[in-house]
């Protein structure tokens, strides 16, 4: 499965699944919360926002959020709700595999649930960390989630190279502890934490780092 059809998958998902992950926050957005009110953030940027939960929550607790997603049917899922409820949220189509569509050093904090670990190569990965390294000011903070090779999908299902398992239509990377490390040198590291979500239950890691002053 390429790029684009990860891409189509996704739309149609989101198409036939409105709000297919609810209206509460996820675990990891309230704690990004917490991370980005104890570095004094302001601007928060949500990657791979689907349709909008993480960064709606993250809206009515004060932020100042730009959200982007390569689906745009999730975006527009995300837009109609936060007119609902009356709160602001910025959205780009964009896929991450291309630069941030941001300027230098424009946000105080940059969430990320699950996104590392869609169908992207190490190389993308490194990229995009690099992109987001680019985007942050100096002392925000960089939270981040991905699936493991301790959860039950790793090397199951379709085997795309490179770590990444296709299964039910969802290509996954899943990392290891060297690629979170790897991804963490020249930031100060905050801490790895170890959870578990769904009914799998998928295991993920949530990372915390942030941009050195």
């Amino acid at each position: 499965m390429n790029d684009r059809d990860q891409q189509r998958h996704w739309e149609q998902t989101y198409t036939d699944h409105p709000g297919m992950y609810g209206d509460e926050p996820s675990a990891p957005a309230v704690h990004a919360a917490s991370v980005f009110r104890d570095v004094g953030a302001r601007d928060v940027l949500e990657l791979g926002a689907g349709h909008g939960r993480d960064s709606l929550y993250l809206a009515r607790t004060g932020f100042t959020v730009h959200a982007t997603d390569f689906s745009a049917q999730g975006l527009a899922q995300l837009r109609s709700r936060a007119a609902e409820s009356g709160v602001s949220v910025t959205t780009t189509v964009h896929d991450v595999r291309r630069p941030l569509p941001l300027p230098d050093a424009s946000v105080d904090g940059v969430f990320a649930h699950m996104l590392l670990c869609m169908a992207l190569s190490t190389d993308e990965i490194r990229a995009l960390v690099g992109e987001v390294r680019r985007v942050l000011r100096t002392g925000g903070a960089f939270v981040y989630t991905v699936r493991h090779q301790g959860d039950a999908h790793y090397g199951a299902g379709i085997g795309r190279g490179d770590d990444i398992f296709e299964h039910g239509g969802f290509a996954v990377h899943f990392f290891d502890r060297q690629l979170v490390d790897a991804l963490a040198e020249g930031w100060e590291r905050l801490n790895v934490h170890a959870f578990e979500e769904g009914e799998l239950p998928r295991r993920l890691w949530r990372v915390t780092q942030l941009r050195p002053r």
